[in-house]
């Protein structure tokens, strides 16, 4: 297994195989439940696999984030919450299906 995937919480990728996880061609997924569902340790491992630009970058492509996570990564990386794929592209409101 990767040393930096090592790092991160176990029930980040539970669904998974840790080993087959590379840190580069998995960045997206790795940021996205690193900040979604992660510890502050997990925080301080992502910051040591990546630098606050490339999270704060990556954060800014991903379809989903909840209000509190783009909240924390716009405050923490400097950047509007507009700038972000996640608050400019929010999904359809969801209608409850009546018989």
């Amino acid at each position: 297994m990767n040393s930096l995937i090592a790092q991160f919480s176990q029930h980040l990728f539970w669904d998974v195989n840790r080993e087959e996880l590379d840190p580069e061609k998995h960045r997206k997924f790795i940021v996205q439940r690193a900040l979604g569902h992660g510890l502050m340790r997990d925080w301080h491992a992502l910051k040591s696999c990546y630098s606050l630009a490339t999270i704060v970058a990556t954060a800014k492509g991903l379809r989903a984030l909840d209000p509190k996570t783009l909240a924390f990564i716009a405050c923490v990386g400097e950047a509007l919450k507009e700038e972000f794929r996640c608050f400019t592209n929010k999904p359809s409101a969801r209608i409850p299906w009546i018989p």
